[in-house]
Protein backbone atom coordinates (compact mmCIF):
# COMPACT_ATOMS: atom_id res chain seq x y z
CA UNK A 1 0.00 0.00 0.00
CA UNK A 2 1.38 3.41 -0.86
CA UNK A 3 1.65 6.47 1.94
CA UNK A 4 -0.95 8.40 -0.03
CA UNK A 5 -3.40 5.42 -0.24
CA UNK A 6 -2.46 4.58 3.61
CA UNK A 7 -3.09 8.11 4.25
CA UNK A 8 -6.38 7.83 2.23
CA UNK A 9 -7.56 5.27 4.02
CA UNK A 10 -6.96 6.54 7.82
CA UNK A 11 -8.89 9.41 6.90
CA UNK A 12 -11.89 7.51 5.23
CA UNK A 13 -12.18 4.80 8.51
CA UNK A 14 -11.03 7.02 11.46
CA UNK A 15 -13.59 9.19 13.05
CA UNK A 16 -13.25 12.58 12.50
CA UNK A 17 -11.51 14.72 15.57
CA UNK A 18 -14.57 17.23 15.89
CA UNK A 19 -16.84 14.41 16.65
CA UNK A 20 -14.39 13.33 19.86
CA UNK A 21 -16.59 13.56 23.16
CA UNK A 22 -15.49 13.09 27.09
CA UNK A 23 -18.38 10.65 27.30
CA UNK A 24 -17.74 8.49 24.83
CA UNK A 25 -18.54 5.10 25.36
CA UNK A 26 -15.46 2.59 25.00
CA UNK A 27 -15.81 0.53 22.70
CA UNK A 28 -12.80 -1.75 23.24
CA UNK A 29 -11.17 -2.63 27.09
CA UNK A 30 -8.74 -4.78 29.22
CA UNK A 31 -11.93 -6.32 30.19
CA UNK A 32 -12.81 -8.05 26.45
CA UNK A 33 -10.53 -11.25 27.61
CA UNK A 34 -11.08 -10.70 31.10
CA UNK A 35 -14.91 -10.85 31.53
CA UNK A 36 -14.86 -11.90 34.62
CA UNK A 37 -11.80 -8.96 36.35
CA UNK A 38 -14.40 -6.65 35.74
CA UNK A 39 -15.80 -5.61 39.51
CA UNK A 40 -18.89 -2.80 38.72
CA UNK A 41 -18.77 0.39 36.80
CA UNK A 42 -16.68 3.40 37.66
CA UNK A 43 -16.57 6.87 36.28
CA UNK A 44 -13.49 6.80 33.69
CA UNK A 45 -10.88 9.61 33.87
CA UNK A 46 -10.25 10.72 30.29
CA UNK A 47 -6.79 9.79 28.58
CA UNK A 48 -5.45 10.22 25.20
CA UNK A 49 -2.50 9.13 23.38
CA UNK A 50 -0.92 9.54 19.61
CA UNK A 51 -0.40 7.35 17.43
CA UNK A 52 2.35 9.01 15.19
CA UNK A 53 2.37 7.23 11.75
CA UNK A 54 5.37 8.84 9.92
CA UNK A 55 5.48 8.58 5.88
CA UNK A 56 9.12 7.17 5.76
CA UNK A 57 9.95 6.37 1.61
CA UNK A 58 10.49 2.91 2.20
CA UNK A 59 7.06 2.67 4.26
CA UNK A 60 5.27 3.66 7.10
CA UNK A 61 6.44 3.77 10.27
CA UNK A 62 4.93 4.47 14.17
CA UNK A 63 6.60 6.23 16.29
CA UNK A 64 6.52 4.45 20.35
CA UNK A 65 8.27 5.21 23.74
CA UNK A 66 9.70 2.90 26.39
CA UNK A 67 8.87 4.46 29.78
CA UNK A 68 11.18 5.39 32.21
CA UNK A 69 12.84 2.87 34.74
CA UNK A 70 12.29 5.22 37.48
CA UNK A 71 7.84 6.10 36.86
CA UNK A 72 5.68 4.83 39.69
CA UNK A 73 3.59 2.73 37.55
CA UNK A 74 3.62 0.89 34.05
CA UNK A 75 7.71 1.08 34.05
CA UNK A 76 9.79 0.25 31.16
CA UNK A 77 6.47 -0.59 28.79
CA UNK A 78 5.87 0.16 25.57
CA UNK A 79 3.56 2.66 25.04
CA UNK A 80 2.48 6.16 22.82
CA UNK A 81 3.47 9.59 23.87
CA UNK A 82 -0.15 10.29 26.26
CA UNK A 83 -1.79 10.74 29.71
CA UNK A 84 -4.95 12.59 31.45
CA UNK A 85 -6.38 15.40 29.60
CA UNK A 86 -6.64 18.56 31.60
CA UNK A 87 -9.27 20.46 32.66
CA UNK A 88 -10.79 21.64 29.38
CA UNK A 89 -8.98 19.72 26.98
CA UNK A 90 -9.91 17.97 24.05
CA UNK A 91 -8.55 14.76 23.09
CA UNK A 92 -6.22 16.02 20.14
CA UNK A 93 -4.84 18.79 22.13
CA UNK A 94 -3.87 16.60 24.91
CA UNK A 95 -2.34 14.31 23.14
CA UNK A 96 -0.34 16.55 21.00
CA UNK A 97 0.79 18.65 24.94
CA UNK A 98 1.61 15.16 26.14
CA UNK A 99 3.70 14.04 22.95
CA UNK A 100 5.55 17.50 23.44
CA UNK A 101 6.18 17.43 26.81
CA UNK A 102 7.74 13.17 26.74
CA UNK A 103 9.82 13.32 23.33
CA UNK A 104 9.39 17.19 22.49
CA UNK A 105 7.66 16.18 19.11
CA UNK A 106 6.84 19.58 17.74
CA UNK A 107 2.61 19.94 17.15
CA UNK A 108 3.77 22.05 13.82
CA UNK A 109 4.75 19.15 12.16
CA UNK A 110 1.77 16.81 13.39
CA UNK A 111 -1.47 16.59 10.85
CA UNK A 112 -4.33 15.28 13.01
CA UNK A 113 -6.02 12.74 10.73
CA UNK A 114 -8.88 11.65 13.54
CA UNK A 115 -9.25 9.55 16.01
CA UNK A 116 -9.66 5.40 17.10
CA UNK A 117 -12.04 3.60 19.43
CA UNK A 118 -12.22 4.80 22.90
CA UNK A 119 -10.67 2.11 25.03
CA UNK A 120 -11.03 1.69 28.76
CA UNK A 121 -8.09 0.21 30.42
CA UNK A 122 -8.11 -1.73 34.09
CA UNK A 123 -7.10 1.01 35.72
CA UNK A 124 -9.94 3.36 35.24
CA UNK A 125 -9.01 5.47 32.47
CA UNK A 126 -10.67 5.78 29.46
CA UNK A 127 -8.46 6.47 26.07
CA UNK A 128 -8.71 8.14 23.03
CA UNK A 129 -6.20 7.38 20.22
CA UNK A 130 -5.26 10.00 18.37
CA UNK A 131 -3.79 9.50 15.28
CA UNK A 132 -1.19 11.87 13.54
CA UNK A 133 0.64 11.88 10.05
CA UNK A 134 4.19 13.01 9.88
CA UNK A 135 5.41 13.80 6.20
CA UNK A 136 9.51 13.36 7.35
CA UNK A 137 11.01 11.61 10.44
CA UNK A 138 11.09 14.07 13.57
CA UNK A 139 13.20 15.63 15.53
CA UNK A 140 12.42 14.22 18.92
CA UNK A 141 14.19 14.02 22.38
CA UNK A 142 13.25 11.96 25.18
CA UNK A 143 12.04 13.45 28.45
CA UNK A 144 14.59 11.15 30.74
CA UNK A 145 11.65 11.76 33.74
CA UNK A 146 9.27 10.02 31.28
CA UNK A 147 10.65 8.72 28.21
CA UNK A 148 14.06 5.64 28.22
CA UNK A 149 13.40 5.20 24.40
CA UNK A 150 11.79 6.40 21.54
CA UNK A 151 11.88 4.58 18.20
CA UNK A 152 9.71 3.11 15.48
CA UNK A 153 8.18 -0.22 14.37
CA UNK A 154 7.09 -0.41 10.98
CA UNK A 155 3.47 0.14 10.24
CA UNK A 156 3.26 -3.47 7.97
CA UNK A 157 4.38 -5.44 10.84
CA UNK A 158 1.50 -3.56 13.44
CA UNK A 159 -1.31 -4.21 11.31
CA UNK A 160 -0.30 -7.78 10.62
CA UNK A 161 -2.69 -10.19 12.25
CA UNK A 162 0.07 -12.73 11.82
CA UNK A 163 2.05 -10.51 14.35
CA UNK A 164 -1.18 -10.07 17.03
CA UNK A 165 -0.61 -12.92 20.07
CA UNK A 166 -2.73 -13.14 23.10
CA UNK A 167 -0.71 -13.94 26.29
CA UNK A 168 -1.07 -14.48 29.89
CA UNK A 169 0.53 -14.38 33.28
CA UNK A 170 -0.97 -15.39 36.77
CA UNK A 171 -0.35 -13.86 39.89
CA UNK A 172 -0.38 -16.32 42.97
CA UNK A 173 -3.93 -16.51 43.97
CA UNK A 174 -5.79 -14.59 41.31
CA UNK A 175 -7.14 -15.79 37.91
CA UNK A 176 -5.08 -15.97 34.85
CA UNK A 177 -5.39 -12.55 33.16
CA UNK A 178 -4.90 -12.49 29.20
CA UNK A 179 -3.87 -9.79 27.03
CA UNK A 180 -2.62 -8.66 23.56
CA UNK A 181 1.11 -8.49 22.23
CA UNK A 182 3.27 -7.92 19.11
CA UNK A 183 6.62 -8.43 20.39
CA UNK A 184 8.96 -6.59 17.73
CA UNK A 185 12.65 -7.47 17.44
CA UNK A 186 13.80 -7.42 21.31
CA UNK A 187 10.77 -5.55 22.47
CA UNK A 188 7.60 -6.49 24.06
CA UNK A 189 4.53 -4.65 23.24
CA UNK A 190 1.59 -5.63 24.75
CA UNK A 191 -1.22 -4.92 27.40
CA UNK A 192 -3.27 -1.57 26.36
CA UNK A 193 -0.94 -0.06 23.59
CA UNK A 194 -1.15 -3.59 21.91
CA UNK A 195 -5.38 -3.31 22.24
CA UNK A 196 -5.44 -0.47 20.96
CA UNK A 197 -3.14 -1.13 18.13
CA UNK A 198 -5.48 -4.18 17.49
CA UNK A 199 -8.44 -2.00 17.46
CA UNK A 200 -6.87 0.38 15.27
CA UNK A 201 -6.23 -2.32 12.63
CA UNK A 202 -9.62 -3.71 12.81
CA UNK A 203 -11.48 -0.41 12.01
CA UNK A 204 -8.94 -0.06 9.25
CA UNK A 205 -8.88 -3.65 7.55
CA UNK A 206 -12.08 -4.95 8.48
CA UNK A 207 -12.79 -8.38 10.74
CA UNK A 208 -9.98 -9.93 12.82
CA UNK A 209 -8.61 -13.15 11.96
CA UNK A 210 -8.53 -16.11 14.81
CA UNK A 211 -5.22 -14.57 17.26
CA UNK A 212 -1.80 -16.61 17.84
CA UNK A 213 -1.22 -18.09 20.85
CA UNK A 214 1.94 -17.51 22.56
CA UNK A 215 4.53 -20.75 22.86
CA UNK A 216 3.21 -22.79 24.99
CA UNK A 217 -0.14 -21.14 25.85
CA UNK A 218 -3.88 -22.45 24.79
CA UNK A 219 -5.61 -19.47 22.64
CA UNK A 220 -8.88 -20.84 23.30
Amino acid sequence: MSLATLRTRLIEHLIPSANWSADAAPVRSDFDLNPGARQGSKTLRPAAVLIPVIARPEGATVLMTRRSDSLASHTGQIAFPGGRLDPGETAVEAALREAFEEVALDPGVVEVLGIGDAYETVTGFLVTPVIGWLTEPPSVTASPDEVAEVFEVPWDFLMDTANHRRDSYELEGQPRRWFWTMPFEERYIWGATASILRGLCARLYGDEDEPTAAAGEDAA
